[in-house]
């Protein structure tokens, strides 16, 4: 039975401040709902003012499950409840009881630790990151004696995950594919993958979600207590769930069906992991009387780049029809730039982005986007160059090697059976412990190890019964200082000059970021860290309070906005990509323009597109045409320039156009 919030509130006034739709939005209270919101119409604002009117209505706070899709937005999100809660409250006083929000994978850690003991593990398991499965899954092609050019390691775990997004179990996997030659070469992997991460209690991402589905499937009672505990149900980014996740909140939602999803078919950007476009209509035809509620009133950026965005969007066919607006002003006119090359172009974007800084335009307001990542390169170099501060986000904060064995440590000690963990820290720093050694210990022949090389093993086991024994006592932030200093990493960077003392700066920024769970209850704060850092994201390295210049590509940049967006690369064959021309379904060939679409309506003031029409990639040099998407733009809305950022005349306004006089 649900609880009744203690908390009284008697004042409508979160309805004050929204428009007629939003409005509409936050007091359907029950049954199925369906808000379909364009970039910038406030999503947000929506879902927090709903579960604060649930609330209002009765509705217990802890009795609200809110999913999110990054790290990031579920911050963001479960901080301005929590400030909506105090203020209608009348308290400065934080509120403890609060929904559930995070997204679907920090869920399923919730529920596997909750129910461990259904799944004979332990609650303290492991999370495999990308890196670790690739690892696992060439040790394993080596064993099996498979040649790794066939089917590389990283070909195979995106079939895995692919499989696994469609709610496809090992077993399943088997019985479908084992015919087929790739079948054949992934079941065996995946059976040995399985029973690697079985054996070292692990998870890894894909299995997160796979087997919090098949563990609520196959366990009713398990799935009637949460069916209890979670009256309402909000999913944002509904455009993007794959078939797990969309199964996934089927089950909880059934039979109240008090759910409400918020997608929009125009930012459906990742069909290549497993996102299905066609989950929203499912929802209306699985969930009976659905209403639908168009948010279309844009609240972020100028009339001038929104009717760019909408000119763009509406050349594709699969897409529920609407057309955003905007109170805001037209906004300057849209720049394009024609380099000559990937140097040029970057060369303009880097200088473009010191006149804007020069001009007042702080550098955290400042994006560039690309569409892949070889792209950077160049765009570092400029911006280097002109020394203009920057971040590149895709080179993730919780990958770096120094940050990854301090975790590998804890969770090593955490978790002994974690064979993974205990390979990558048995030699840092270096102890004389060399691969023959560590492979006789993964393949469960330490007892043919010599007397010296046991003593070193001993050694550092002793090490991580040490820090399990003070995790029990010393906050987060204390044990990372502990385990810094105790395996020697802190001594060796220190003793690696320069750039060891920046790799040493990461470790302190990990102790830093470990701070933030100290204030919760022992044992409880220490499972909260590393369930983050296991869960972390490229966003959740993106620091608010460091003016520079953020650098990432288009899929990174979802759910962000800067006031200046540069997009480099609008050529055909790279935006759109090539390969966009071989996708299997109309959704999917459409994605690339649907990825444009996000990437313009990040902006907020002005829109800067560049080309080069030539580039080297890979070695190979080619002549490029400009992207089709430049083409879809009306010119009443765009402004050719210079590589100074002066308009070209109007009878030189051609895409075609290089500025030859500024190479």
């Amino acid at each position: 039975m649900i609880l009744r919030t203690v908390v009284s509130f008697g004042s409508m006034r979160h309805l004050d401040d929204l428009n007629p739709a939003q409005k509409e939005a936050v007091l359907h209270t029950t049954g199925p709902l369906i808000i379909v919101a364009g970039a910038g119409t406030g999503k947000t604002r929506v879902l927090t003012r709903r579960m604060l009117h649930l609330i209002t209505q009765g509705v217990a706070p802890e009795a609200i499950l809110a999913i999110t899709f990054t790290n990031k937005a579920a911050g963001e999100m479960r901080e301005r409840v929590g400030h909506l809660l105090s203020e209608h409250a009348g308290t400065d006083k934080p509120i403890y009881r609060t929904p559930f929000v995070g997204t679907f994978h920090s869920f399923g850690v919730s529920v596997l630790r909750d129910n461990a003991t259904a799944l004979g593990l332990p609650a303290r398991f492991s999370i495999f990151d990308r890196d670790d499965s690739i690892s696992l899954i060439k040790r394993i092609q080596k064993d099996l004696g498979m040649d790794p050019k066939a089917m590389s390691a990283s070909s195979i775990l995106s079939t895995m995950s692919r499989s696994k997004g469609e709610a496809m179990t090992l077993a399943r996997y088997r019985e479908e594919r084992s015919n087929e030659r790739v079948g054949r070469t992934v079941t065996a992997v995946w059976e040995r993958y399985a029973e690697e991460l079985t054996k070292e209690k692990a998870f890894d991402f894909d299995d997160l979600l796979l087997a919090t589905y098949e563990m609520l499937r196959s366990h009713p009672d398990i799935l009637e207590r949460y069916r209890r505990r979670f009256s309402h149900i909000m999913v944002d980014e509904y455009q993007d769930t794959n078939i797990v996740q969309y199964e996934l909140a089927k089950l909880l939602a059934n039979p109240v069906n008090n759910i409400c999803v918020v997608g929009d078919h125009d930012q459906c950007i990742y069909t290549w992991r497993s996102a299905d476009l066609r989950n929203l209509a499912r929802f209306e035809e699985e969930f009976k009387g659905t209403r639908v509620i168009m948010l279309e009133e844009n609240y972020r950026s100028t009339k001038t780049i929104l009717t760019a965005a909408n000119d763009a969007i509406k050349q594709n066919a699969m897409r529920k029809d609407k057309t955003l607006f905007t109170n805001n002003t037209d906004g300057a006119p849209i720049e394009i730039f024609t380099a000559f090359n990937e140097t040029h172009e970057a060369q303009w974007v880097a200088k473009r982005a010191k006149e804007l800084i020069a001009s007042g335009i702080s550098a955290a307001d400042i994006a560039v986007l690309f569409r892949a990542h070889f792209q950077s390169r160049a765009l570092e170099e400029a911006f280097l160059s002109e020394r203009i501060p920057y971040q590149m986000l895709g080179t993730r904060f919780f990958e770096r090697k120094e940050v990854k064995d301090v975790m590998s440590y804890l969770n090593a000690a955490l978790n002994p059976e974690s064979m993974t963990n205990f390979a990558r820290i048995v030699n840092v720093p270096a102890r004389g412990i060399g691969k023959t050694t560590i492979l006789r210990i993964t393949s469960g022949l330490e007892h043919e190890l010599s007397a010296s090389h046991a003593a070193k093993i001993a050694n550092v086991r002793a090490l991580l019964v040490r820090i399990r024994e003070v995790s029990e006592t010393l906050s987060p932030s204390k044990l990372i200082e502990y385990i810094m200093k105790e395996s020697g990493i802190e001594t060796e960077l220190i003793a690696d000059g320069d750039e060891g003392n920046e790799r040493l700066l990461n470790l302190k920024e990990l102790a830093s970021l470990a701070m933030r769970y100290d204030v919760l209850p022992q044992g409880e704060s220490l499972h909260a860290f590393m369930d983050a850092v296991a869960l972390a994201s490229d966003q959740d390295a993106m620091s608010k309070a460091e003016a520079s210049v953020k650098l990432m590509t288009v899929h990174a940049a979802k759910g962000l906005e800067f006031k200046h967006v540069f997009i480099a690369g609008l050529e055909e064959g790279l935006f759109p990509s090539e390969r966009s021309e071989m996708r299997a379904t109309p959704e999917e060939r459409e994605e690339e323009r649907r990825l444009f679409y996000v990437a313009i309506t990040r902006a907020k003031e002005q829109a800067h597109l560049s080309y080069a029409s030539v580039r080297t990639v890979f070695g190979s040099t080619n002549v490029n045409i400009p992207s089709r998407f430049l083409t879809d733009i009306d010119e009443a809305l765009v402004t050719a320039v210079d590589s100074s950022g002066i308009p070209i005349p109007p009878r030189k306004k051609d895409l075609l156009t290089i500025d030859w006089d500024d190479l």
